[in-house]
């Protein structure tokens, strides 16, 4: 009888810790797809940060080429 007592323990523990796994799992992919739809969003600003960027020096070299042709009168 100690022996039966014994092994429902362990099984119960057993469940408990696949129990406590599976939640772990649960939230280890719910964390994952958060970061994965955060990468894409991240992603997507530094392309148009790059792109105002580039812009941006487009219009500096733009005016910079103007005042040295102003310079050049």
């Amino acid at each position: 009888m100690a022996d039966s007592h014994k092994e429902r323990l362990d099984i119960a523990a057993l469940e408990a810790r696949v129990d406590e796994l599976i939640r772990t799992v649960e939230t280890l992919a719910n964390e994952n797809e958060a970061l994965r739809s955060q990468h894409t969003v991240l992603a997507t600003e530094r392309a148009t940060l790059i792109e105002k960027a580039e812009q941006a020096r487009s219009r500096v070299e733009a005016m910079i080429a103007r005042l040295k042709a102003m310079e050049a009168r």
